[in-house]
């Protein structure tokens, strides 16, 4: 059975304020955006790839950003891994756990790799 992956860059759904701080509507919108892309995101597994991340997120934008998940659920209903370098991977963990909370099979990866096997796993 062929899997279908969509990856999804930082700079698509993370916006920033001119401070270089995660600017939450914005980031909120391009979400939203996302999920109504003409080729919904329903027959996908997906890949939030943050490794190129330019804003600072606090643990509340990173909860708040979870719940906005919750918003869209149909879209992010599939399997998602969060990509982040090694030294944000705290972080990725943390979002991961506010849509696993939510009902969400979220899991936060440094590896592309190991992202890859888990999205292709059956479960």
């Amino acid at each position: 059975m062929a899997i279908d992956i969509r990856i999804i860059q930082a700079q698509d759904f993370v916006k920033s304020t001119l401070e270089g701080r995660l600017d939450l509507e914005e980031s909120k919108k391009a979400l939203n955006e996302i999920a109504l892309t003409p080729a919904p995101l329903v027959d996908y597994e997906i890949i939030l790839d943050t490794r190129n991340a330019r804003s600072v997120m606090s643990a509340i934008d990173l909860w708040y950003l979870a719940a906005e998940l919750s918003r869209l659920r149909e879209a992010f209903s599939r399997k998602t891994a969060v990509l982040c370098p090694l030294e944000e991977f705290d972080q990725a963990e943390f979002f991961a756990l506010c849509a696993k909370n939510r009902g969400f099979q979220v899991q936060a990866f440094t590896s592309l790799k190991d992202a890859l096997e888990w999205l292709i796993a059956k479960g």
